[in-house]
């Protein structure tokens, strides 16, 4: 089996990619590095829930690498609401320490769970993760995990999992709470007797 490095930006968008990749061969290890994720409370208890099921249901390592948070503050947050830019410059990052994670710790190949959200930016997310593979000399191995994204959604839920509905950014957090006020706002429209919509 090839070692492989997984980030892991959650403990629920994990499940699927791991059991994916293991049903390719691969023997993963999950890395957590997410300095986006605000506040630090929210941080811990996505890290909790994760260490939680790769510990007690998936049984595997957990390397836990550097969140700077400065780094990420200097260089993702002036991007603020610039969407493209922001998670360019975040993915870059966080992607970067699971590279030179996966140099120091003998992995030959590195892939991310931020493939299986339909929310993330996946082709730019593609690029960034390619792009650090071969500057660090790993082979990247790219899956698109967004068509399991349903099945580890309601598994997450089964087993009794933290899910959080934002990314993990500041940013994010407020980008999702207007989309769902704009959501109940139409649904509103939609129920006032005699609107055509």
């Amino acid at each position: 089996m090839a070692r492989l490095l997984l980030h892991a930006c959650c403990g629920p968008c994990s499940l699927e990619p791991v059991r994916s990749l293991m049903e390719e061969g691969y023997e993963p290890t999950i890395c957590w590095t997410n300095p986006n994720i605000a506040p630090v409370a929210e941080h811990g208890l996505r890290l909790a829930t994760l260490l939680d099921w790769a510990r007690d249901v998936a049984h595997l390592d957990v390397i836990i690498a550097d969140d700077d948070r400065r780094t990420w503050e200097r260089t993702v947050a002036p991007h603020g609401f610039d969407r493209p830019a922001r998670c360019r410059a975040c993915y870059a990052q966080r992607l970067e320490e699971a590279c030179r994670m996966a140099v120091a710790e003998g992995f030959t190949c590195i892939s991310t769970t931020l493939a299986v959200s339909p929310y993330q930016l996946f082709e730019t997310c593609t690029e960034e993760l390619v792009r650090l593979a071969e500057t660090y000399g790993l082979t990247p191995v790219v899956r698109d995990f967004r068509p399991l994204y349903p099945d580890a959604t309601r598994i997450s839920r089964e087993l009794g999992m933290y899910r959080q509905n934002y990314c993990g950014c500041r940013f994010s957090a407020a980008e999702a709470q207007i989309e769902r006020q704009r959501a109940r706002d139409a649904h509103k429209v939609q129920k006032i007797p005699g609107h055509m919509g």
